[in-house]
């Protein structure tokens, strides 16, 4: 089976608001500032770019052993006027070390650090109703301020 590239995010956030350590790890939730897609086509065709919608959040556990789990919920808008709702989860994991360049908000190359999430799509477009039936998973890359995500079909 081979992944298919779908489209490419990149989302900005604030700063994180913590509700501190709980038995299960740290939670925390970070509000979107901004952002931006655009589809990856294999025919050639011009690519749909848009923007992420105000009050996307990424919801995070920070369990012991630093490993990241996200649950992240948000709004994608076409430049041309559809939506469709993105529910991402997985986890971000790394060693120690990298995991400390990452907090300092070091530019850390990706292969250091497993990024991953599957998502799933839900929208009333007709134009991309085909999501609604897909599973995609994503590869992250952390920036100091955001994140960017490759997105794939799972045929």
């Amino acid at each position: 089976m081979e992944l298919v590239p779908i489209m490419r995010l990149s989302v900005d956030v604030r700063q994180p608001i913590t509700a501190g350590p709980t038995p299960h790890g740290e939670i925390r939730v970070l509000p979107f500032s901004d952002g931006t897609f655009e589809t990856i086509t294999a025919d050639g065709s011009a690519p749909v770019r848009g923007t992420i919608a105000d009050g996307g959040t990424d919801w995070q556990r920070i369990r012991a052993d630093g490993t990241l789990e996200i649950r992240a919920h948000y709004l994608l808008q076409t430049d041309d006027g559809d939506a469709v709702e993105v529910i991402s989860e997985g986890v971000r994991a790394a060693s120690p070390e990298v995991l400390e360049r990452l907090a300092a908000g070091d530019d850390v190359d990706p292969s250091e650090y497993y990024f991953r999430t599957h998502v799933r799509f839900a929208t009333g477009s007709a134009r991309f109703a085909h999501l609604n039936d897909l599973l995609a998973v994503s590869v992250g890359e952390r920036h100091a301020r955001g994140v960017h995500l490759t997105v794939y079909a799972v045929p």
